[in-house]
């Protein structure tokens, strides 16, 4: 049901599709979307997050929209693809289902980040407005450890010339990507160790999202369920 990162200490979890109540195509743990049945959403939601000992009373989402824009948890609806905060107890989830989730957590100063880094907000470099507004907090790089879970591989992400030309024009190296094919990985680490994230503070699971285990937003043609990337400081 949860993958972990062993450089994370406070509770977290990269989510799979397995553990859930949901009927084919949403089988099984799906945790968002439009297209599954909202009741079965909600139940999935509850059996997640109670097998790692959170709930959902003081849950932060966003309504992701590719960008690199980073939130400050609000009772209000926000938009955006990163929320931070400084503040115990309080869970910040992000949603994924080929884009990458990044989870960040600076042990010393107490302060957390998740942030969803698909092809846009990697080449605006989502991972940096993340780390900027939790130095803003008080956190400092040193000390920041980073995990990047489950995405699609550079082998199943074949993108348009225009694309590459997006990433060129935004500073990433060449060894990026391969022909026609990004390694969304290799970017976020290069845009994090341009920030001064040490190499032993990142860790990546090197996941695909075309795994059995796990929902594929491109290779399900859209009609699939979503996973959860969430952190809190309990």
């Amino acid at each position: 049901m949860w993958l972990n990162a062993p450089n994370i200490t406070c509770t977290h979890g990269f989510s799979t599709r397995l553990g859930g109540v949901s009927s084919i195509p949403f089988d099984s743990l799906n945790l968002g979307g439009s297209q599954d049945d909202s009741e079965k959403i909600k139940e999935n939601r509850k059996i997640a997050l109670e097998k790692i000992n959170l709930s959902s009373t003081q849950l932060f989402t966003l309504k992701q929209v590719h960008g690199n824009d980073v939130c400050f948890p609000q009772s209000q609806p926000q938009e955006g693809d990163a929320l931070v905060t400084d503040k115990k107890n309080t869970t910040l989830a992000i949603s994924i289902a080929d884009c990458y989730p990044v989870l960040f957590y600076d042990e010393v100063n107490h302060i957390i980040g998740a942030a969803h880094a698909g092809w846009r907000g990697t080449q605006a470099k989502i991972v940096e407005t993340t780390l900027k507004a939790m130095i803003q907090l008080g956190a400092k790089t040193e000390n920041i450890q980073v995990a990047i879970g489950q995405g699609i591989s550079q082998d199943k992400f074949e993108v348009g010339a225009e694309v590459i030309e997006k990433f060129r024009e935004a500073g990433f190296p060449e060894k990026c990507w391969s022909g026609n094919k990004i390694d969304l990985i290799a970017c976020n680490l290069f845009t994090l160790f341009q920030n001064n994230i040490p190499k032993k503070n990142v860790w990546t699971m090197n996941r695909c999202t075309f795994e059995n285990d796990f929902f594929s937003y491109r290779q399900d043609k859209g009609v699939t369920g979503r996973m959860w990337a969430v952190i809190s400081m309990t």
